[in-house]
């Protein structure tokens, strides 16, 4: 890894299985001796969970599209700064479930805010911190709406299914369109054939699989 850790997100719509195994990943890089901070967004400070909390309030229902997008920024913002590059400068893994890739695929591919902002403001937010690679969970978007469903709904996932199919699109251009960067991994089947499916997405960075 040399003297900078390694930058891992986790992406996908809801329902796809990413916390499940942004969970598995970080015990197999723990077995392999590695440093890891496994975080969530928004979330993983003490202001960006008060911001979470508004972001998923169904009570929410009012906010508009642009307040949505600078809230997710903000708190991105301040985990970037707070925990994201401190942890890279010693030489950690940060695995985080989402990214600033969430933002593209919900805000702009579902909430259809113009691309050239959201990805502007995403900039501002990620303060220019760019994920080593990124794993899109991929799954049949009935199936993954009804797991994420199953128990209730926050106030992104009630947008209903066809919000999370325009999500799951914009997840694939973004691959389509970087590469390098963006793996899509099927997230169908069993958890540790998944995983295998994500260690292999990740072998050209170190070999997680010896």
């Amino acid at each position: 890894m040399g003297a900078r850790g390694v930058f891992i997100t986790i992406e996908g719509a809801d329902g796809c299985g990413k916390s499940t195994q942004a969970a598995l990943l970080e015990a197999r890089l723990v077995a392999c001796g590695l440093e890891v901070v496994r975080l969530r967004e928004p979330g993983g400070t003490a202001i960006s969970e008060k911001v979470r909390a508004l972001l998923l309030d169904p009570a929410n229902a009012e906010m508009s599209p642009e307040c949505e997008l600078l809230l997710y920024e903000a708190s991105r913002a301040q985990l970037t700064r707070q925990v994201i590059e401190p942890a890279l400068a010693r030489g950690a893994v940060v695995l985080c479930d989402r990214y600033y890739d969430s933002t593209y695929a919900y805000q702009a591919g579902g909430r259809g805010l113009d691309e050239t902002l959201v990805r502007q403001s995403n900039v501002l937010g990620s303060c220019g911190r760019v994920p080593d690679r990124t794993l899109v969970l991929d799954l049949d978007p009935a199936t993954a709406f009804a797991r994420a469903t199953s128990g209730g709904a926050d106030r992104m996932e009630a947008e209903g299914l066809a919000f999370q199919r325009r999500v799951r699109a914009a997840y694939l251009r973004l691959a389509a369109e970087e590469p390098a960067r963006v793996r899509v991994v099927d997230a169908s089947g069993e958890k540790d054939e998944v995983l295998g499916r994500l260690l292999a997405a990740c072998a050209d960075l170190w070999d997680l699989r010896g």
